[in-house]
């Protein structure tokens, strides 16, 4: 075998006779010094034996790029195609062996590589021949390294006394090396091994006194592993006291062509549950003598050779005629399909149906299109409806249908999850607060005032009583917190009763809370609020909804409608009051309007006032908010802001603006914030950020202090404890007539 062949050195090596050659003594300041061997002797002249490196390049300069060459030659490899002939002075079948190799040149380093590919059974140890290092050049230039101008194609290169032969190079060193200006030779042929040339053509002849059999199923499992065809099944059992059908499920092993079967086990069957109906393993079409004996079916055939002539002795071949064997059909993938009956030793299966992935493999392989299901029972009865016996009186209703729904008593789930998103949450308190006056004949009642409070989080109601004067009621908590029924139901019913919900409760709704007939004559600034923001839950806030139902109304006579609000104008001031506005739309609806939505349609086209347009009075009053709350996360804020414009524009739209604000949980009221995110906007409505933070922050931007007279917030009382009387002071009702009838000419 071969080994790696290492240099040897003698004692006294050329290498060791050339540095003495090179290398020389010479004085400094009076000193002996061992002086370089690139120094040359007197005049210049080079001593003997010594060569000298040329200072310049072959290369002009400027040529090439001034990056080392580590980094301009960096995973750059020259491959080339190689061999060696070695000697075999053991063996009388074989003088020599040819032994291919691959030989890489790195140009980063200039270090070289000889590795051998492996040949199967070769009886060699092969795989890095040289490993990789800078090889020197062959005696007597053993001081000096391979380089790049000493390879070429068809030339012979010793590396340690071991002669390769270069036949062939890649694409990437042939185009390499004409652009180092090499002219490339001709490739040489690639010589066979004559010994490995002789055994191939030995074991091409010879036929072997014992055939092999191969049975090869690794091609079948590779490409099918993973892949069962799966098909629902019924057995109609003779033997089984009633004669129902039993469910199967049968599954078809692509990658071996095995079959097992599962049983679906109804509720309370009776039955014993088993693991398998039929494990897994290949399932015979039919035995016509019935089972055969263990050993009659093999994969191979095998005979006798000597049988019992000489003595102990036995000699088996395998039979390649397979004289005597038994043939057994299996069941495969074209035997299955929908309505098909299958023999499962003895059982009659009928497939009824298969699932998608079993479909689309009928359908690609055999063109199969028609998947009709067999229908093999009737149809199952509806089930009967749950039917609960009526509220007894005692406790809650919901708590007295928790004992109905099993033998566990349990209290009443509640709904956490909205709960935690309508609960109070900083500014967000979450509730609707209306004001309401009893609807009563009695002139002591007629002037109470009440205060109605919705909660959102658990629906509950609450009713407080404002305190008046010289009227001899004392006011407060004149309903306590809870849930309550709508009027006009029965007590003790099956079905569960219905409540108050927040959609039932609107400006000019008469409700009823235990015989006490309330009329919500008002609604505070955050309810309405509320209710225009979520107008898909409250129909009667829903601009959309409102102009659509008033232009039903009023497109017939729309020339009357101008005249009547141009009559209610004279000043042509294009603006008029609440009061005038809402009797015009109450007599142009016929009543059909109720109090809330003509307040929408009053608030949509209202007058902003001027406070609100006060740019330098809404910073004051949000520094203000924002130093008494210790809000300073200015910096971060600023930084959300610059994280969600993509686009570095320096602008947000309104919308995304507010969501950042409110995430933020600045302490500002809704209406602020929204008419300070206006003030901000640009031609195109988008909000500069950069302007909006650096206006909010008190710490560097502080608006000093203001002498101005305080204008009532519209989400303010007044003295008297009761909200305003009017939503809006002044209707633009010409921009109201534009939408509903477009511009007048």
């Amino acid at each position: 075998q071969f080994l790696p062949l290492r240099p040897q050195f003698p004692s006294c090596s050329p290498r060791k006779e050339k540095f003495h050659k090179s290398q020389h003594w010479g004085y400094c300041n009076n000193v002996a010094m061992l002086l370089g061997e690139d120094k040359p002797g007197i005049g210049g002249e080079p001593l003997p034996g010594q060569k000298l490196k040329p200072e310049y390049s072959v290369f002009p300069k400027g040529m090439g790029s001034d990056a080392p060459a580590w980094v301009a030659f960096d995973k750059q490899v020259l491959s080339f195609d190689a061999y060696f002939e070695e000697e075999v002075p053991d063996k009388n079948q074989e003088l020599y062996r040819i032994r291919h190799c691959k030989i890489y040149f790195y140009l980063e380093d200039d270090t070289i590589q000889v590795t051998e590919p492996q040949v199967k059974n070769s009886g060699i140890p092969q795989g890095t021949i040289v490993r990789r290092h800078r090889i020197p050049l062959p005696p007597p230039h053993e001081d000096q390294f391979y380089t790049i101008h000493h390879f070429n194609i068809n030339i012979e290169v010793i590396f340690y006394g071991r002669r390769y032969k270069i036949i062939n190079c890649d694409q990437f060193t042939k185009n390499f090396l004409r652009k180092m200006g090499v002219r490339l030779n001709p490739p040489a042929d690639r010589p066979d091994d004559p010994y490995t040339k002789k055994r191939q053509q030995i074991l091409e002849s010879m036929n072997p006194l014992r055939p092999y059999e191969r049975i090869d199923t690794l091609k079948q499992f590779l490409e099918h592993d993973g892949e069962v065809l799966r098909f629902f099944c019924v057995w109609d059992d003779p033997e089984s006291m009633f004669h129902d059908p039993r469910e199967l499920v049968l599954r078809y092993y692509l990658s071996d062509d095995t079959i097992d079967i599962k049983e679906i086990m109804p509720v309370n069957s009776g039955r014993d549950a088993v693991p398998l109906f039929l494990r897994r393993d290949k399932l015979p079409k039919y035995a016509p003598t019935g089972l055969y004996q263990p050993g009659t079916i093999t994969s191979r055939t095998v005979l006798n050779v000597f049988g019992k002539l000489v003595g102990n002795r036995t000699r088996y071949i395998l039979d390649n005629r397979k004289t005597g064997a038994v043939h057994q059909e299996f069941y495969r993938d074209s035997d299955l399909k929908i309505g098909a009956v299958i023999n499962v030793w003895g059982r009659k299966i009928i497939l009824c149906d298969c699932d998608e992935f079993t479909k689309e493999y009928y359908r690609t392989k055999y063109g199969i299109e028609d998947f009709t299901p067999v229908t093999y029972k009737a149809p199952p009865p509806p089930k009967p409806e749950k039917t609960f016996p009526p509220y007894t009186g005692f406790g809650s209703e919901e708590d007295s249908l928790c004992s109905c729904m099993g033998l566990l008593l349990k209290r009443p789930k509640k709904d956490l999850k909205k709960f935690m998103e309508k609960d109070r949450s900083g500014m967000e308190s979450n509730i609707l607060r209306f004001l309401a006056k009893l609807v009563t004949d009695s002139p002591i009642d007629k002037d109470r005032k009440f205060i109605i409070s919705y909660f959102l989080s658990d629906d509950t109601i609450s009713v407080f009583e404002q305190a008046q004067q010289n009227t001899g009621i004392p006011g407060g908590k004149f309903l306590e917190r809870g849930r309550i029924k709508e009027p006009g139901q029965e007590l003790f019913k099956s079905e569960p009763s219905k409540y108050f919900k927040a959609q039932d409760l609107f400006v000019g709704a008469r409700v009823c809370f235990h015989g006490h007939n309330f009329l919500l004559v008002d609604a505070d600034e955050y309810t309405l609020n509320y209710m225009e923001k979520h107008a898909n839950e409250f129909s009667k806030a829903d601009i959309g909804i409102v102009f659509k139902k008033l232009k039903d109304k009023a497109l017939p006579h729309s020339r009357e409608i101008r005249q009547v609000f141009a009559a209610a104008d004279p000043a042509h001031s294009k603006v008029i009051e609440y009061e005038p506005f809402r009797n015009l739309i109450a007599s142009i609806t016929d009543g059909a309007f109720s109090e809330h939505e003509i307040m929408t349609l009053a608030r949509y086209y209202r007058v902003k006032e001027e406070y609100e347009m006060d740019l330098h009075f809404l910073l004051a009053v949000a520094q203000e908010q924002l130093k008494k709350n210790s809000f300073d996360s200015f910096e971060q804020l600023s930084a959300v802001f610059i994280y969600n414009d993509r686009e570095k524009q320096g602008v947000l739209p309104h919308e995304i603006c507010r969501t950042i604000c409110k995430s933020f949980k600045l302490p500002l009221s809704d209406d602020d914030l929204q008419d300070l995110l206006t003030m901000f906007e640009d031609d195109h409505k988008q909000v500069e950020y950069k302007k909006f933070v650096d206006g909010l922050n008190w710490r560097k931007n502080q608006i000093p202090a203001f002498q101005t007279i305080k204008v009532p917030l519209k989400n303010e009382d007044d003295s008297s404890g009761q909200p305003p009387s009017l939503p809006v002071k002044g209707v633009k009702y010409l921009c109201l007539l534009d939408d509903l009838f477009g511009k007048e000419e």
